[in-house]
């Protein structure tokens, strides 16, 4: 089957909004794409999060990881025991599962793209878990790409290989996702949480594989209990319409039973299972959800 982005272009071009590339899956197939100017590798920014979340699924089966494992388990030498803090409120204590559903207790969320910046600390394990939490962990959502980098260490420490390196022949190249690019840190940790970049085509197939709980081509790549249990809603947050439906683990409920993978300047996997559709967008826009609100109005009638 094939649909129209006609309805959709028009949408986003009469709001001003600079999407670059559309693509909508459905059934397993392409039902439309569309380009301003050709689909090339861009900057997915957050969306690496939940890529990121998918060394970490693999990292558990394996048994190498577990939601409970603990900061201080992988980085002991930077969670000395300290009388002055309570122990719930030690950095070390703070939990992976914490960690993907971003409660980990900051109310200043560390390792901002800015101060990565101009951190003069080059060990950002270290710099993070030498912060004072504000409140203890598990209670309340606050968006941290601080715990993202902290996860993607996390695995590293655990496997023995960055989350880049780790997840190449696991997921990128059996979705013919080859020669990816994903920035680092100054330690040579894999960012985690941003820095991927890939087309809109190869986001496409990694929304399919959510769609199809992990399988690709007869094989299961990812467990689908993982992809199961990180889609769904772990805690509340508040925000816009489409940023107030709860958080999973690296990844955000939508609107009409969807959830997504997003990004800075409009970066959007959004997986409508009801649909058996998948939609990928790439911009340069930072009004994210008037985006979102032109695929609901647009697209989703259509499928």
């Amino acid at each position: 089957m094939s649909i129209s982005l006609n309805g959709f272009v028009r949408g986003f071009s009469d709001r001003g909004l600079n999407v670059l590339s559309a693509r909508v899956l459905q059934h397993g197939e392409q039902a439309a794409h569309w380009d301003l100017a050709g689909d090339e590798r861009r900057l997915q920014h957050s969306i690496s999060k939940s890529f990121t979340c998918m060394a970490v699924g693999l990292a558990i089966q394996e048994g190498k990881l577990s939601l409970q494992s603990k900061l201080k388990d992988f980085f002991p030498a930077y969670a000395p025991e300290n009388d002055k803090v309570e122990p719930a409120l030690r950095p070390g204590e703070i939990t992976l599962y914490n960690l993907l559903r971003m409660s980990t207790g900051h109310d200043s969320p560390p390792l901002w793209a800015e101060e990565r910046a101009s951190l003069e600390e080059k060990d950002w394990v270290k710099y993070y878990m030498s912060l004072p939490l504000d409140r203890i962990p598990g209670t309340t959502f606050t968006y941290s790409s601080g715990d993202t980098f902290v996860i993607s260490a996390m695995v590293q420490a655990a496997v023995g290989q960055t989350v880049k390196d780790y997840l190449t022949p696991r997921l990128f190249e059996p979705l013919g996702i080859h020669d990816v690019s994903w920035e680092t840190s100054p330690l040579g940790v894999t960012l985690g949480c941003a820095g991927l970049s890939i087309s809109n085509e190869e986001l496409s197939r990694f929304g399919q594989l959510l769609l199809q709980k992990g399988q690709w081509n007869g094989r299961q790549l990812v467990p689908a209990e993982w992809i199961d249990f990180v889609t769904c809603k772990q805690i509340d947050n508040e925000g816009g319409p489409d940023w107030s439906q709860g958080y999973g683990c690296q990844f955000w409920m939508c609107r009409h039973d969807a959830y997504r993978a997003d990004g800075a300047r409009g970066q959007l996997c959004v997986v409508i299972p009801g649909k058996e559709a998948v939609i990928a967008i790439n911009s340069e826009e930072d009004d994210m959800q008037g985006i979102l609100d032109v695929v609901w109005e647009e697209i989703l009638p259509l499928l």
